[in-house]
């Protein structure tokens, strides 16, 4: 996926110990995408970081070209949502 980053997704990267590659691996193949509001869509994906799963959320808004990720985060244990 073609996209940039957010100062703020850049500084949650870092504060929050995620992995580049692991935010990226979930943008090139999501488990699910979600929408969220309006032109935001919620990529996630479990990946294993440190010998642990973790939901991997990214948040993308596709109106921006190229993609915009506005927000990142990380979960321990938590399922991924069913489409309605």
């Amino acid at each position: 996926m073609n996209y940039d980053l957010s100062d703020h997704v850049r500084e949650e990267l870092a504060r929050r110990r995620i992995p580049l590659a692991a935010m990226e691996s979930v943008l090139d193949n999501p488990q699910q995408k979600v929408a969220e509001h309006e032109h935001v869509i919620c990529y996630q994906s479990r990946i294993d970081i440190n010998d642990k799963e973790y939901l991997v959320r990214v948040m993308v808004n596709e109106a921006m070209k190229p993609a915009k990720v506005v927000t990142v985060s990380v979960e321990l244990e938590r399922l991924l949502t069913r489409p309605t």
